[in-house]
């Protein structure tokens, strides 16, 4: 009983590969990378954050002859949320500003994946941040829940 457990988990975590890593949130896709970046970066914009860059990993690897499945970072922040959090903890300017990273996996699935607050929460050791990082965690989900529907 207890191997065929271990083996339907482990046939479910490689099935889901996204699901394996600590500390990040993932969200799969209907769309293309390219599609689901832009979706992003348009609500990012109407909800006033700052698009600070957006980086197409998998075109740098093919000017250096590496093939790479589609994988996009989309780096953002808003100075009004990220402050306060940096406020309580210095050290989470680290893993600020805020990230989307939207990748394909080896199934041709596309995911939009970040940082879990809570992760960051226990990283940093935030402490008396409540609101803030609810707040956080309320604007990922639902700015990446837009995006991939």
């Amino acid at each position: 009983m207890f191997k065929r457990y271990v083996i339907a988990l482990t046939a479910i975590l490689w099935g889901c590969p996204a699901l394996a890593t600590e500390g990040m949130v993932n969200i799969a896709s209907e769309y293309s990378v390219e599609e689901t970046a832009d979706r992003l970066d348009s609500i990012l914009a109407k909800k006033g954050m700052t698009v600070f860059n957006r980086v197409k990993h998998s075109d740098a690897a093919a000017k250096v002859n590496i093939e790479l499945r589609d994988t996009q970072v989309i780096i953002f922040g808003n100075p009004k949320v990220g402050s306060p959090l940096m406020a309580c903890q210095q050290t989470v300017a680290i893993d600020l500003p805020q990230k989307y990273l939207v990748w394909q996996d080896v199934s041709d699935k596309v995911w939009i994946s970040y940082n879990d607050p809570a992760y960051l929460v226990k990283r940093h050791e935030i402490e008396g941040c409540d609101e803030v990082i609810n707040k956080v965690t309320n604007a990922l989900s639902g700015i990446a829940s837009a995006a991939a529907k």
